[in-house]
C-alpha cells in the first residue's frame, strides 16, 4: 500500500479536460473527473451489451463461461489492485479496464475479421478504434453533445491500449482530429497497467473456461511450465483435496504470480528510467509496465498452449467460421438494401463509404443473440451448433 499518489500518477485535477464544456451548475455527487468517467462507462448501454458478446465461446449456452462483461470486470479487479500498489490513479485504471472491450463486435475475433473484410473498401474495422468511436460519437445519452464526453486521459488510454499508434485507422484518425490524443507517445502508466491486466485476466480465466469446456485436460495443461510449477505449489498446500477444488486455486495462484512479477518489474523499469512525472512516462520510449523476461517467456508458452488447444480448437474454429459467415451475410443484406436498417441507423447519403461505415457501426454494436435474431428475420435460419 502507498501513502499517496505516486509522482507519475495521473491526477484528476491535472486532467487535460473534456472535448465539450459541461454545464457548471450540474452537480451529481462528489466525484472527480476520472470517477465520472468510470461511472459514465458503467451506466452506458454499450457496457451493458457486453453481457451478450462473445469472449471466447460464441453465444455460449453454459451459464458459467465468461463473456465480454465478466471478462471486463475481472480485468478491472486486477488493474485496480495493481494501480493501488503502484500509487497510480485507481479510478482511471478501472475506467480503462471496464471500457477496453466496448468496441468489440458480436462473435469476438471472428466477427471482427468478418467486419474488417466487409468494410475493406471503407477503411476496414478495428475494435480498439471502434471503442473510441462508440464513446465519442455513436453513444448519445447527453443532450448537448455526442459521446460520453470522457476525459482526455481516458480516451488516450483506450486509443493506445496496445501502445503508441503509428498509423491510425480511419475511425481513430477521425476522433484524433477532433480531440488530439498524442497517438505517437506512450500512454499513462494507468493505461499500460490496464493492458497487462487484460492479458493476466484472459490468460488465467481462459484456463478455467477451457477445462470446463473439455477442450483440454488438466494433465495436458500441466505440460506448460508455469502451470506445472503453480500446480505443484497448490498440491503441496492441499495434498488431500480433490482436483476440481484445486483448479480455482491454481488460477488464483497464477494470477498472483503474474501480478507480483508485474509490480516488481514495473518498479524496476520506473526506477531505471528515473521516471518522476506523467510526462516522463509518455516520453520514455518504451513500455514501463510489464513482465520480467522470465515471466514473459512463461506467459508466451501459456498463450501458445491456449491458442493451440482452445482458441484454435477445431470445434471453436468451426463455430467461429459459421458466426463470421453469418455477419458477412447480414452485412451484405444491409448493403444491398440500407432501408432494412432501423430508421435512426440509415445513412444520411448514398456515398458508398458512408453507407458501409454506417452498416459497420450498426452491426458492431449488436450482441451475439441480436445478430442471430436479425439474420433469422432478414435472411433465414441460423445453424450454430450447441457447442459449449
Amino acid at each position: 500500500m502507498t501513502a499517496g499518489p505516486a509522482p507519475f500518477a495521473c491526477l484528476p485535477e491535472a486532467s487535460r479536460g473534456r472535448l465539450h464544456p459541461e454545464a457548471p451548475g450540474v452537480v451529481r455527487g462528489p466525484r472527480d473527473a476520472f470517477q465520472r468517467d468510470r461511472d459514465r462507462i458503467i451506466h452506458s448501454v454499450p457496457f451493458r451489451r457486453l453481457r451478450h458478446k462473445t469472449q471466447v465461446f460464441v453465444a455460449p449456452d453454459g451459464d458459467h463461461f465468461r463473456v465480454r462483461l465478466t471478462h471486463s470486470l475481472e480485468v478491472a479487479q486486477i488493474g485496480r489492485t495493481v494501480a493501488r500498489a503502484l500509487g497510480l490513479n485507481e479510478d482511471l485504471t478501472e475506467a480503462l479496464c471496464l471500457a477496453h472491450d466496448i468496441g468489440h463486435p458480436p462473435f469476438g475475433h471472428a466477427g471482427e475479421a468478418a467486419l474488417r473484410a466487409a468494410m475493406a473498401e471503407a477503411g476496414g474495422f478495428d475494435h480498439n478504434a471502434h471503442t473510441i468511436r462508440v464513446l465519442t460519437t455513436l453513444e448519445t445519452p447527453y443532450p448537448p453533445f455526442d459521446g460520453l464526453n470522457l476525459s482526455w486521459e481516458t480516451l488516450e488510454g483506450l486509443a493506445k491500449h496496445n501502445g503508441p499508434v503509428a498509423v491510425p485507422s480511419w475511425a481513430l484518425a477521425e476522433a484524433d482530429s477532433q480531440f488530439p490524443l498524442d497517438l505517437g507517445d506512450w500512454p499513462s502508466l494507468e493505461a499500460q497497467v490496464a493492458a497487462v491486466a487484460d492479458d493476466i485476466a484472459y490468460d488465467n480465466h481462459d484456463i478455467d473456461d477451457g477445462l470446463r469446456a473439455g477442450l483440454f485436460s488438466l494433465d495436458e495443461l500441466l505440460e506448460v511450465p508455469l502451470a506445472a510449477r503453480t500446480w505443484a505449489a497448490v498440491r503441496g498446500r492441499y495434498p488431500a483435496s480433490e482436483e476440481r477444488r484445486l483448479v480455482p486455486e491454481l488460477v488464483r495462484d497464477q494470477i498472483g504470480l503474474m501480478v507480483s512479477d508485474l509490480l516488481e518489474e514495473t518498479r524496476r523499469r520506473v526506477g531505471e528510467a528515473r521516471i518522476e512525472t506523467v510526462r516522463h512516462v509518455r516520453a520514455a520510449g518504451r513500455a514501463l509496465a510489464g513482465f520480467s523476461e522470465a515471466m514473459a517467456s512463461e506467459e508466451r508458452a501459456l498463450k501458445a498452449f491456449l491458442y493451440a488447444r482452445m482458441y484454435n480448437a477445431p470445434r471453436n474454429l468451426a463455430l467461429a467460421g459459421q458466426a463470421g459467415r453469418l455477419l458477412e451475410r447480414l452485412f451484405r443484406a444491409y448493403a444491398d438494401d440500407p432501408s432494412l436498417l432501423p430508421e435512426e441507423w440509415r445513412p444520411a447519403d448514398s456515398d458508398p463509404i458512408h453507407v458501409r461505415r454506417r452498416i459497420g457501426d450498426f452491426i458492431a454494436g449488436m450482441t451475439d443473440r441480436y445478430a442471430i435474431g436479425r439474420h433469422r428475420e432478414l435472411i433465414g435460419p441460423v445453424e450454430l451448433p450447441e457447442g459449449f
